[in-house]
């Protein structure tokens, strides 16, 4: 972007002088920059130039935004010979909150404020729209509630899949997090593909004159007033059972919605079979076919669907196209790329029975009843029962600094809280107030004073609020039920196999919480319930709550569980990896032993670490920061031949523990190979003082040990703790002793810092703990910025 103020006398300057020592509109244009850049106001620059103010304004905007290429713009006035509407809705879409002014958008096309209005009233796009996007295709796609479902590609055309439920009402419009890359690489991808390379290509060359004839100057069809053709281009589907067979597995991937085959372009001859096989809106095995808008390019049309799905459905989330970019991308034709089920996201209207849904809260009555849900976790999609969720409602960030404050001391007084805080007395006092009138704090026995009145302390009430914590593992699925300070209510566990159809494996996960719910229900107040916590094994699609495919969870594969769980509870839901869900509730029950950075190892079904960075969990940009096994493989120089970090065995303690001590000699036994009885077995001989036990927790704590190593020199932090259901009291002294030595012994910085080493507070339920301290973490935890979701 040019600066008006520090611009060199070479390079676009220059440009700019020669300019003005012609004649023509660039030599107006350039004169008006170059007096902006001298610094005149814009009525001089108008009095000088004899031209309008406005003339002026709108060349130097020109500038700013576009530099010389501004100005070449449009050598006259007027709008252009043709409006592509699609790539007008993609524009808006992508504006921050979807909702880009259309002044704004005129201004960057080119085109005027009624034109860009009156397309983004005709696709229903636009913060002041509530009736939800209408894509005008030839015929129009029905519904409001719209999804990017596949894309398909052979040699000679492209279709796009997509989906729609006209019975539902539209979701609440978000921010798109697809982003320009994203969308530039999908139609960079589906360039490579275009037969000829053309980007533009297809049935229809796409755009209307402003005054709403075609391209070609014809009118368009005054007795098909929505843009349907009786004789328009055809898929061919009958008769190309390449194409027949794709849109047959796409019905059966997607059963609970209807499918649109939209045809983006197809090369065939007018006259070949395949071109007149059927007309656009017929149903080709229960997928309907569609025509490009007569007003849109298929890059322009791609762009904005993907952009709209995307804006309108969190879980469409940038992962989703990434993926589909990547498949575009391998080469060769056809690609039939389906997106995951998205069966469990499309749940009905009807409201969940009672005997289904959490225990509720009634209405309440009590001071601490308010609306609000935590930060991070999605509203409700329904009532659970007679009344809404998660009762606690924190209005200020200072509640919050307040709570933590007290929080991580335990007890402490007002005046203590001012100190630390910052806060005047005043107000810790007001907030202090409101907190114990809705039954957030309570106050405890008076402090005798040396000079004044005695002072009253606070702390938490731990039974103000409760949380469900969800941890599901490849061999066992854990629910507890936690109050505000960390006390166990409940606990629930079942085993299960790793191996086992994801549908009944849910269904496991839901029996389990309602159990834990339904035992805990005689100590939970009904207005104190806030929400679920589920922590699962990475990587996981925050956004969308998709648990994509973990190393030792082989069945999940694009799993869309937070969907599913919502399903069954209907209330607010927030999924996190294990082992970032153990670091919070790590820091969260841990209180001030907690209140410095440090790095949580999770061990389970593997090794993972969570991050307590600056005062809060570190997530990353996806939210899968962690990932230890990859670390550890780096540190122990175990590659692949592809360079690729290999899964070392050290990073999954059930399945090599057993393994190495059999090596060192340790005899056979009756428990399965790699199973949790095994290693059990394995550290209470380690624990009795056995040579070969002992060897084999030593090898697998080194090598966990090298990638912690990593961490500490990466990081400069000096306290790890370690902690999960394999972190057992049989096996936890090898752990802490050889992992304690190596993070002080080899790292670059050990003159400067020693590296304490520490066992959790937390218990072998760490995960599910942790997961339902999240829930806290999210609704009580003073943070500038939230957490991001799609």
């Amino acid at each position: 972007m040019a600066d008006l103020d520090v611009v060199q006398e070479s390079g676009p300057v220059a440009v700019l002088r020669e300019w003005a020592r012609g004649g023509g509109p660039l030599a107006v244009r350039a004169r008006v920059v170059l007096l902006a850049i001298e610094g005149l106001r814009d009525a001089e620059i108008a009095r000088r130039l004899g031209v309008s103010r406005q003339t002026v304004g709108t060349w130097r905007h020109r500038w700013q935004s576009a530099g010389l290429a501004g100005l070449e713009q449009r050598p006259r006035t007027g709008r252009p010979a043709t409006v592509d509407e699609a790539e007008v809705v993609a524009r808006a879409l992508l504006a921050p909150g979807g909702s880009g002014a259309s002044r704004a958008i005129a201004r960057e096309l080119g085109l005027s404020h009624a034109t860009v209005a009156s397309i983004r009233r005709r696709w229903a796009v636009g913060g002041d729209i509530t009736r939800g996007p209408r894509v005008p295709a030839r015929p129009p796609l029905p519904g409001a509630d719209i999804w990017v479902m596949g894309v398909y590609v052979d040699d000679r055309r492209a279709v796009l899949l997509a989906g729609t439920r006209p019975d539902v009402p539209p979701s609440a419009a978000v921010a798109t997090v697809l982003g320009e890359d994203v969308l530039s690489g999908l139609a960079g991808a589906m360039d490579a593909l275009h037969p000829g390379g053309s980007p533009s290509g297809g049935t229809h060359s796409g755009g209307t004159h402003p005054d709403g004839t075609h391209p070609d100057g014809t009118p368009a069809d005054p007795h098909h007033p929505d843009g349907t053709l009786p004789d328009g281009p055809r898929t061919g589907a009958d008769h190309d059972p390449e194409l027949a067979g794709y849109l047959a597995e796409a019905t059966a991937h997607h059963p609970d919605i209807a499918l649109h085959a939209v045809t983006l372009w197809d090369s065939a001859p007018a006259d070949s079979a395949s071109a007149d096989a059927v007309p656009a809106g017929a149903a080709i095995g229960g997928v309907t076919s569609h025509r490009l808008p007569a007003n849109a390019s298929w890059r322009s049309f791609l762009r904005a669907m993907a952009a709209l799905d995307s804006t309108s459905h969190p879980e469409s989330s940038r992962r989703v196209y990434l993926d589909l970019v990547a498949e575009l991308g391998r080469g060769g034709t056809p690609v039939r790329w389906l997106r995951e089920s998205v069966a469990g996201h499309l749940r009905s209207s009807v409201a969940v029975p009672p005997a289904q849904a959490a225990p509720s809260a009634a209405p309440s009555t009590s001071k601490a009843a308010a609306t609000a849900a935590p930060s991070s976790a999605a509203a409700p999609a329904e009532p659970i029962a007679s009344s809404g969720v998660n009762q606690i409602d924190l209005g200020s960030f200072n509640e919050c600094v307040v709570i933590e404050s007290v929080r991580l001391s335990g007890t402490i007084t007002r005046g203590e809280i001012a100190h630390r805080t910052g806060l005047t007395q005043q107000s810790v006092s007001r907030i202090a107030r409101s907190l114990i009138d809705r039954g957030i704090l309570v106050e405890d026995a008076q402090r005798r004073a040396t000079s004044g009145k005695p002072r009253t302390p606070v702390r938490l009430c731990g039974t103000a609020a409760h949380a469900l914590g969800l941890h599901i593992d490849p061999e066992v699925l854990t629910a507890v039920v936690i109050d505000l300070d960390g006390a166990i209510v409940c606990t629930c566990t079942r085993p299960v196999g790793a191996e086992g159809d994801p549908t009944e494996f849910v269904a496991q996960v839901v029996a389990l919480g309602r159990e834990a719910l339904e035992k805990a229900q005689g100590s939970v107040p009904e207005e104190g319930f806030l929400g679920i916590g589920v922590a699962v094994p990475g990587p996981v699609d925050i956004a969308s709550g998709t648990v994509l495919g973990p190393p030792l969870l082989s069945a999940w594969n694009d799993i869309p569980l937070l969907y599913l769980l919502k399903d069954h509870f209907p209330c607010p839901v927030i999924i996190e990896k294990d082992s970032l869900a153990a670091a919070a509730g790590e820091r969260w029950i841990g209180r001030d032993r907690r209140a410095r950075d440090f790095a949580y190892l999770y061990l389970g079904t593997g090794v993972g670490s969570g991050l307590y960075l600056n005062g809060d969990l570190y997530r990353g940009v996806s939210a899968n920061a962690g990932e230890f096994g990859q670390l550890c493989a780096i540190s122990l120089g175990r590659t692949g031949p592809d360079g690729r970090p290999e899964m070392v065995p050290e990073c999954n303690p059930p399945g090599s523990v057993p393994e190495f001590a059999a090596r060192h000699g340790f005899p056979a036994s009756g428990a399965a190979a790699g199973s949790t009885a095994a290693y059990r077995e394995v550290g209470r001989a380690a624990a009795a003082g056995d040579a070969a036990a002992t060897a084999a927790l030593r090898e697998v704590a080194g090598a966990v040990g090298r990638g912690a190593l990593g961490l500490v020199d990466l990081l400069d932090i000096d306290l790890i703790v370690l902690g999960g259901p394999f972190f057992t009291e049989d096996t936890a002294g090898f752990y802490l002793d050889e992992i304690h030595r190596v993070v002080n012994d080899f790292p670059t910085a050990r003159r400067l810092r020693r590296v304490e080493v520490e066992p959790s507070v937390l218990s072998a339920e760490a995960a599910a703990v942790g997961a339902a301290s999240t829930i806290f973490h999210a609704t009580f935890t003073p943070r500038l910025r939230t957490r991001a979701r799609a």
